[in-house]
């Protein structure tokens, strides 16, 4: 039996952190071993909101995919390549942006809430409000069944259907309606309490060193109930906490009760989470060494990565081209 297409990606704006590890990375090396993965570092997707400053993105890929490989993503196992070096995805884009209702971007229910997180950038463009049309041209390029997301990223997925569904109806069925695979996304907040953002600069770094880590930890807020020392605490409010349930597997009950009972400190909860971060990302940051002193080997993935997502792609496009009337074979 073939195994389902599974598709996703990430945006190469800056570095790889924990809630990229948890909403993601952790997720696609499950998913490696049990379906055809495809895994794309979504540069076209980052120019929607790095368009003014690009030059960044090129390093990010390298890093970003070093992360990927560092975190547990096997080439033997899934494919890794860049979005611009398939340009069939800008392609398809085109067509579909043509049937695309204007009134469906606009209702996107992300879009106000990611203006508001980028506000100091302008958005006022065409290719962010238009973005989930290059995601779906990004999903059905590859007839990807699968596709994993977080209830929150449902109606995005529902976009991409219905543009799908639009399609068929007028040309014929050519693309697949993708599904979503339900994750569970721990809820990760950023240091500083708001949603962890590569913008607000509010994340822990795959890639942080231990005094990093220890610093950007114990800045952390707490719960703001407990006043002194000896005051029960309330975890269920603290953000440390949420970050404990997370990573301090086995400890979590232990934790709770003493932080209840006031027989720890919120400094001494932030030392013993920034300890615990230390250890989860050695392993990652020692085999991330190693992949990054064979740099010729990234570029090896990525080349033979992009080549193998390009002839599938490539084929997709020839089937839309020639549903709309638009094949060059006559």
């Amino acid at each position: 039996m073939a195994k389902q297409r599974v598709l996703s990606g990430l945006r190469p704006t800056g570095e790889v952190h924990l809630g990229n590890l948890l909403g993601a990375l952790n997720n696609w090396v499950q998913l490696q071993d049990k379906h055809d993965c495809l895994f794309m570092v979504a540069d076209l997707h980052a120019l929607s909101s790095e368009y003014a400053d690009p030059k960044p993105i090129r390093h990010n890929i390298r890093e970003n995919v070093i992360d990927w490989l560092a975190a547990g993503l096997d080439v033997e196992k899934c494919t890794i390549f860049v979005q611009s070096r398939v340009p069939e995805h800008a392609e398809l884009h085109l067509l579909l942006s043509m049937i695309t209702p204007l009134g469906w971007l606009e209702r996107n229910p992300t879009y106000k809430e990611q203006k508001e997180e980028l506000k100091g950038k302008d958005l006022s463009t065409y290719g962010f409000l238009g973005y989930p049309i290059l995601q779906t041209a990004d999903i059905v390029l590859y007839k990807a069944t699968l596709i994993p997301v977080g209830e929150d990223q449902l109606p995005h997925l529902e976009l991409a259907r219905e543009i799908v569904r639009r399609f068929n109806h007028l040309y014929g069925p050519v693309f697949l309606e993708p599904q979503p695979i339900l994750t569970h996304i721990p809820k990760l907040l950023g240091t500083d309490n708001r949603k962890m953002s590569k913008s607000y600069q509010n994340y822990i770094a795959l890639t942080d060193s231990p005094d990093t880590i220890r610093k950007k930890v114990l800045q952390m807020i707490t719960d703001p109930a407990r006043v002194k020392r000896g005051d029960p605490g309330h975890p269920e409010i603290c953000n440390v906490y949420s970050y404990h349930k997370c990573f301090s597997e086995g400890k979590i009950s232990k934790l709770t009760e003493d932080c209840r009972t006031a027989k720890i400190g919120c400094t001494d909860c932030k030392e013993m989470l920034a300890q615990v971060l230390i250890n989860y990302l050695k392993g990652i940051q020692e085999h991330r060494s190693r992949i990054k002193d064979d740099p010729e080997k990234v570029d090896e993935i990525l080349e033979e990565g992009s080549k193998r997502a390009k002839a599938i792609a490539s084929a997709t496009l020839k089937e839309a081209m020639a549903a709309m009337g638009m094949s060059n074979e006559l």
